[in-house]
């Protein structure tokens, strides 16, 4: 990926993270801090890695993107929306009632979502289900999961691994959103679940372990999972909760609230300004 690549989608993923703190203060709350970590692989994904089409949302050879940690769907329709799928202004609306956009992502109310989400640990089994019809089907497409780290606390998650690799689901990646921290404080503290890469490798996948800010890492690491047969990819992305905004960063109690409006204006004029900075270089 050259620098220009790079940039580009730097860009893209701080206007995410702006669209992310737009809905959550617009919502009065929300899950801000998971939203902001998974920013720059959503970005990737969407307008990188799959093959999506906002003008034909339901194609059916399109890849699918399943979030698995729902409530972290602000970044996910900041990007949706930076791709065309719907106005950015719906953004504003978020989790108003009757609004186009809830809490959780709904597939049958909102073009480019591929699955409901919301209850932890089912939407990883949800994109095996979507892998293993691809694989029925003789379809190309392929099918992504993203979890959170406190997520892999769930059963379900295990259930669905072993059913991944039982099956050869090598259309299907997981990827981990490594942060750290889940509401009730540090992952390793409330139900610890290292060594996570040997883990998965002992159900059957191939793992990769990335920083998931590094867009050349991120990159690196689909390529693998593309050029690997017969078993399912993991990838474990080291992420930081509340990335771009300095006082949500590395903080457990953004996992779940909106900022007020001082929090509000702060957090917009620091992603403004890393937007323009990178503008700037463009």
């Amino acid at each position: 990926m050259n620098n220009t690549e790079k940039l580009q989608l730097s860009i893209l993923a701080a206007k995410a993270r702006l669209g992310a703190v737009i809905g959550t203060f617009h919502a009065k709350s929300g899950h801000p801090g998971g939203s902001l970590s998974a920013a720059d692989i959503m970005t990737y994904l969407y307008f990188k890695e799959m093959n999506v089409d906002p003008a034909n949302p339901k194609d059916a050879d399109r890849d699918r993107f399943v979030l698995s940690k729902g409530h972290c769907c602000p970044s996910l329709y900041a990007v949706l929306a930076l791709k065309g799928f719907f106005d950015w202004d719906e953004l504003y609306k978020l989790r108003h009632v009757g609004a186009m956009l809830q809490g959780h992502p709904d597939m049958k109310g909102t073009p480019g979502i591929d699955m409901s989400t919301g209850s932890l640990g089912q939407g990883v089994s949800a994109a095996c289900g979507m892998a293993l019809a691809g694989k029925y089907d003789n379809k190309d497409y392929r099918v992504y999961a993203i979890l959170g780290d406190g997520e892999c606390e769930e059963g379900q998650v295990w259930e669905a691994a072993m059913f991944a690799a039982h099956n050869k689901l090598d259309n299907l990646v997981v990827i981990v959103d490594q942060n750290g921290l889940q509401i009730d404080g540090p992952v390793a503290e409330v139900c610890g679940i290292e060594p996570l890469d040997k883990k998965f490798e002992s159900f059957g996948f191939n793992v990769i372990k990335i920083d998931g800010h590094n867009f050349d890492e991120i990159e690196s690491a689909f390529e693998n999972a593309k050029a690997t047969k017969d078993k399912p990819t993991a990838i474990l992305a080291k992420t930081v909760k509340g990335k771009g905004v300095s006082f949500m960063e590395d903080q457990v109690d953004w996992h779940g609230k909106g900022p007020n409006k001082a929090e509000f204006e702060t957090a917009c004029a620091e992603l403004n300004a890393e937007i323009a900075r990178l503008e700037g270089e463009c």
